[in-house]
């Protein structure tokens, strides 16, 4: 697996649009998890609604989990005591406090387990950035959802990406990310923002550059502009921007391999 892309794709297929039952998703992650493009997998997504069912049908296996807990709810120490039994490697909080969840992360979360808040967007993500800076926690950003402004505009996205790179702060993002490329999407006239710009975007450096990056819309501009990234800067835009969840793992393959920039295995590679 190319480094650019190991790790990037965290298992959401639980979530919308995938909306995929538990009974179907366990045994399709574990499935991804001994496919040819396992070191491009990410944990398996689960709400804390869904943990008990989660805990109740696991089964056997590897299963990473990255926990999501909603804001207001319980905390890392209830929600991991719920967990046991479970290989829960991070935990996701959406909050409109960010001090706050930094505080009781601090408090409860134990050595091993890692941890990404989800900022609101409320214009005051400069505040949220400040109170994330310096801790051992990731930020979370919304890319996308199911109406036209869940997809923040490519200033805000940009001013986001560089405000956690001036910062140190890594990042991963949510929903949205569908397709390596931007595009309107043809149904909803949606505008969704590719994984690869977000990629050049977290290399770029600066707000310009990122914004430049956010909104190409060209696959052959930005798979160019990849070929032209030293390991250097592989490293460091992917020690910024380290995954984002995505409810089918086989779409952002698919556009990989449409693009030549991830080759499946041959009957002569085997």
């Amino acid at each position: 697996m190319k480094p650019l892309f190991a790790g990037l794709f965290d298992d959401a297929a639980l979530f919308p649009p995938g909306d995929l039952p538990l009974a179907e998703a366990v045994p399709a992650h574990r499935g991804h998890r001994t496919a040819w493009y396992a070191g491009a997998v990410g944990p398996f997504l689960c709400g804390s609604g869904r943990l008990a069912e989660l805990v109740r049908t696991a089964g056997p296996g590897p299963l990473p989990v990255g926990l999501l807990l909603p804001g207001g709810g319980a905390g890392p120490a209830a929600a991991l005591k719920e967990a046991a039994g479970l290989d829960v490697v991070s935990i996701e909080i959406a909050t409109a406090d960010v001090p706050a969840t930094v505080a009781q992360l601090a408090a409860e979360l134990p050595t091993g387990v890692a941890a990404a808040v989800e900022l609101p967007r409320d214009g005051r993500t400069e505040d949220s950035l400040d109170a994330l800076a310096g801790t051992p926690y990731r930020a979370k950003y919304r890319t996308g959802g199911l109406t036209a402004d869940a997809f923040p505009p490519v200033g805000e996205l940009a001013a986001f990406l560089v405000g956690c790179a001036e910062r140190a702060v890594p990042y991963k993002c949510t929903a949205g990310l569908h397709h390596a490329v931007r595009h309107t999407d043809p149904e909803t006239g949606f505008e969704h923002h590719g994984f690869l710009n977000v990629l050049l975007a977290a290399a770029a450096g600066d707000r310009a550059g990122a914004v430049e990056a956010l909104g190409e819309r060209s696959a052959a501009v930005l798979v160019s502009a990849l070929d032209t990234l030293t390991d250097d800067q592989v490293s460091a835009a992917r020690r910024s921007f380290t995954s984002f969840g995505t409810c089918s793992i086989a779409e952002p393959l698919a556009d990989l391999a449409d693009l030549g920039l991830l080759r499946p295995p041959t009957l002569e590679d085997r």
